[in-house]
């Protein structure tokens, strides 16, 4: 008993100091009155409304930070992010970087004491920025996003091919990875003309009423 404890409690330990120090990154709203004209107090509302979940149930324990792979690149951590929802900061959340690194992977969701999951947030974030317009530190992510949920909602699945190429031709980045598509393609794992699913009619009607 004493020997797994001595193995387990210093992982524990390393994992919510690790959360303290990121969730010092950044200040939630610095130089921005709660109270003040740049806050909304419909922000958290409408997080709610979009992702089923209730961000006020988060009590900034550091646990989503402490387990997630792309924190380190976040210039505000998810902790944060949740934080700053919570107090109606709709321009601070709307405009990081974070909302757009987030991977999905779910890792915050499972570690969540109050089954939260932080990915629908930013996901509900992300939906709300690129409708409103807010330009996005991460352009390129953008492009790649507003390209994928295009051909789902076109073909009911991905055609990495034609969705790729217009990735490209947005973006400008032709030429970066072409020896590694090259190397899918002669393996066959890239496809010259995409399928669509049978229940393609169903998946629009799910885009239009989320529009």
């Amino acid at each position: 008993m004493i020997r797994w404890r001595a193995f387990v409690l210093p992982l524990v330990m390393f994992d919510w100091l690790r959360a303290i120090d990121m969730s010092h990154k950044t200040d939630a709203c610095s130089g921005v009155s709660i109270f003040g004209e740049e806050t909304s107090a419909q922000f958290a509302a409408e997080i709610d409304a979009m992702t089923g979940q209730k961000v006020a149930k988060c009590y900034q324990c550091g646990e989503c930070t402490a387990g997630c792979p792309a924190a380190f690149a976040m210039d505000s951590t998810p902790n944060r992010v949740m934080r700053m929802v919570q107090l109606g900061c709709e321009k601070q959340v709307l405009s990081s970087s974070t909302i757009w690194l987030c991977a999905s992977c779910e890792t915050c969701a499972t570690r969540c004491p109050k089954g939260l999951s932080v990915s629908k947030v930013m996901d509900a974030c992300r939906e709300i920025a690129a409708k409103n317009g807010v330009k996005s530190s991460q352009p390129d992510v953008l492009t790649f996003h507003k390209q994928f949920l295009g051909a789902v909602e076109r073909d009911g699945r991905i055609h990495e091919m034609g969705m790729l190429a217009r990735y490209k031709m947005i973006s400008g980045n032709l030429f970066n990875d072409m020896p590694l598509g090259a190397k899918m393609f002669l393996k066959g794992k890239l496809s010259l003309l995409p399928t669509k699913i049978k229940g393609v009619g169903e998946v629009k009607k799910i885009f239009r009423k989320m529009k």
